[in-house]
């Protein structure tokens, strides 16, 4: 077997509206049509998908302080200070890398991970 590329991440949301905006509006994910037929928002990112799933709960235990050694999602963004700076006019939460890297953590609404790096 040899895999050549990444797809896509499914991502469990327990509130489509408020994870929409999230992923849509703080984030800045393309949203692209789907013709499944339960709960879902696909988003499109390069080549590679974010797929929301809607379900009636989500685990949300994240053993670890340090939110990076955590289960997350990455994504590279431009500037690292103008994401932080958007994340907190948001209220949404943030914690550096503990790497020194040019990183940061935050949480969506449902307490899933997402990494912002800036190379």
């Amino acid at each position: 077997m040899q895999i050549t590329q990444s797809l896509h991440t499914a991502i469990l949301v327990t509130d489509l509206e408020r994870s929409e905006h999230f992923y849509g509006k703080v984030l800045g994910l393309s949203k692209i049509d789907r013709s499944l037929k339960y709960a879902g928002a696909w988003y499109q990112v390069g080549n590679y998908q974010i797929h929301l799933i809607v379900a009636p709960t989500v685990p949300t235990e994240n053993p670890n302080e340090k939110w990076g050694r955590n289960p997350h999602v990455a994504f590279l963004v431009d500037n690292l200070d103008a994401a932080k700076q958007d994340l907190l006019n948001h209220n949404y939460p943030i914690q550096p890398s503990a790497s020194g890297r040019s990183a940061l953590f935050t949480q969506d609404p449902d307490g899933n991970i997402i990494e912002l790096s800036q190379q």
